[in-house]
């Protein structure tokens, strides 16, 4: 892993991956990235995209789009099949770590 550029990158990408990388599909293709950390950054992002989607599912003004599937595509991309019909008992959905299965 590169020097001290790759860590402020993926640090920023934790806090706010909408504001590091354009689309689900740019966190693929970061070659400074361990396959661990693109699942992190996507995973986040994950959750950040459930809490807005039970915002607009409330009333709250913004825009749907297919966002949210592009994220778990691509997640699905990292790890394999995701199990997305165990997922916790809330409302925004987030995944759980074991409904990624990390390929080998």
């Amino acid at each position: 892993m590169p020097g001290g550029v790759n860590e402020v990158r993926y640090k920023r990408a934790l806090a706010d991956p909408s504001d590091v990388f354009e689309t689900p599909e740019a966190v693929l293709e970061a070659d400074d990235l361990e396959n661990d950390q693109k699942i992190e950054i996507l995973r986040r992002w994950e959750y950040n995209v459930s809490e807005e989607d039970v915002a607009l599912e409330e009333g709250m003004p913004g825009d749907e789009s297919g966002l949210l599937r592009r994220i778990l595509v691509a997640l699905g991309m990292l790890t394999g099949p995701i199990d997305v019909d165990h997922t916790p008992p809330s409302k925004q959905h987030g995944l759980p770590r074991s409904s990624l299965k990390q390929n080998d």
